[in-house]
């Protein structure tokens, strides 16, 4: 319990600490030496966060020949020919790489949710970089897993080797990798006080104040570091400025327990695809042959390309027919556990987030036509947040992460907070597991 400067207590007599989220550090003390690693932390992560995504939009721009602009018009105008080609490189390169890595260095952890959950916290830094590295490489070349996944893990990993280098007690270290990796999400999509929540929410499980202090600290820290490189604009920008509606709100407490019982059948499809990947020589052939398949439905779908960023903008700006978010809606979770199931590495939040954007888009549309006056986008950003929340089991982390990703939809603020409730609750009742908790590999006998 730190010791407030002034000792005496008010006339009432009552404890300065017992507001139950302002009570003692607990195992993690918030030490001088642990802030100095929060800062430390916070600027590694932001910097390897540059350093990634360098080389996420290296690789677009060389796979897809373009130089600015987004990677789904990239892919649009790429030939047939380049696409397949593109993702059957990004396959071989991928099973070799991580073939190699995996079977070199086997003995270390690259899961940085078991390693806060169920260990001390420690990663490997050899493997964490390498598959990170390799990650990075196979999304730029189009494979349909999240980006986010190699900077939240980097950041851990930083977060790791600072609690070695200043001896921090096992619970700091936790808590340090913790806000490490929270800080990495914030980094790559602007999002401070998302990241930070990722970190107390669903990383460590408690918004408790010696909790949410160093997550916040560490993820403005990466945040404003990876200004270096990285824009310090919105995400998705020029959505605009949806306000509320009877006829939205009615729609999200209904698309609400649909979102639920989606999330719920989308999550068991991560949870089984992670628990059959590929591994050994069978990766050699299976990722691959998966990427193949990827690049040969992009000829058709282009937007499958890729984590999901561009597909969800399009539909968060009204674009779309009801038919094509119909089969992206179907598409993106499959394609997704394919390159998950057949040996790749990489994140799941876009994917998610845009899974839930078409989905939105596609049930808000068919909604117009018995209750018209809402935009397609609206519609789309109540199913973004709804989504995530459900699959993630973080509501107030989907919410603020929607927000901040678009700094847009304070105006239908209830819709999004109705949507995401239900949702989140429907899926803890049906199922329980999270994208997270679901991807945990088996425990030894």
């Amino acid at each position: 319990m730190p010791q407030p400067l002034l000792h005496q207590r008010l006339p009432s007599g009552r404890g300065a600490t017992e507001q139950p989220n302002a009570t003692g550090d607990g195992d993690a003390a918030l030490t001088p030496r642990f802030w100095a690693m929060v800062v430390l932390t916070g600027v590694a992560t932001g910097l390897f966060g540059d350093f990634l995504m360098w080389i996420l939009f290296g690789v677009q721009h060389l796979a897809f020949n373009y130089r600015s602009g987004e990677l789904q018009s990239a892919a649009e105008r790429a030939s047939d020919l380049r696409r397949v080609l593109a993702l059957l490189i990004a396959g071989i390169f991928g099973a070799l790489a991580w073939y190699l890595i995996r079977g070199h260095w086997s003995g270390e952890s690259t899961e940085i949710d078991d390693a806060i959950w169920s260990g001390d916290g420690r990663l490997g830094v050899r493997r964490s970089f390498a598959t990170s590295v390799i990650s990075e490489i196979v999304i730029g070349m189009g494979a349909s897993i999240g980006r986010e996944a190699a900077p939240k893990l980097m950041g851990g990993v930083s977060g790791n080797v600072l609690s070695s280098w200043a001896r921090l007690s096992p619970a700091q270290r936790r808590l340090l990798v913790a806000c490490g990796g929270g800080a990495g999400l914030a980094a790559v999509y602007n999002v401070p006080l998302g990241g930070a929540l990722f970190t107390a929410e669903i990383l460590m499980g408690s918004l408790a104040l010696p909790t949410v202090l160093p997550a916040l600290a560490c993820s403005f820290i990466a945040t404003a570091t990876a200004w270096l490189y990285l824009p310090d604009h919105a995400t998705y920008v020029d959505i605009p400025a949806f306000r509320f509606s009877t006829s939205l709100f009615v729609w999200a407490l209904v698309f609400g327990a649909i979102a639920g019982l989606v999330a719920s059948g989308y999550v068991r499809l991560i949870g089984w695809a992670s628990y059959h990947r590929a591994s050994g020589r069978r990766m050699l052939v299976a990722f691959p042959t998966a990427m193949v398949v990827l690049g040969l439905i992009g000829i058709e779908y282009p937007e499958l390309f890729g984590n999901g960023k561009d597909m969800a903008h399009s539909v968060f700006l009204g674009e779309g027919s009801l038919v094509l978010l119909g089969a992206l809606f179907v598409l993106k979770p499959l394609v997704t556990a394919m390159c998950l199931g057949t040996g790749g590495s990489g994140g799941l939040f876009t994917p998610t987030l845009s899974t839930g954007a078409v989905l939105g888009g596609l049930l808000g549309g068919a909604w117009s036509h018995l209750w018209a006056g809402v935009p397609l986008g609206a519609f789309a950003m109540v199913g973004a947040a709804a989504m995530v929340g459900a699959a993630m089991q973080a509501p107030l982390t989907a919410l603020v992460l929607v927000l901040e990703l678009t700094h847009s939809g304070y105006g239908i603020v209830v819709p999004l907070i109705a949507a995401v409730v239900i949702a989140t609750a429907v899926t803890r009742q049906v199922d329980g597991y999270s994208i997270y908790s679901a991807r945990l590999t088996a425990r030894c006998p």
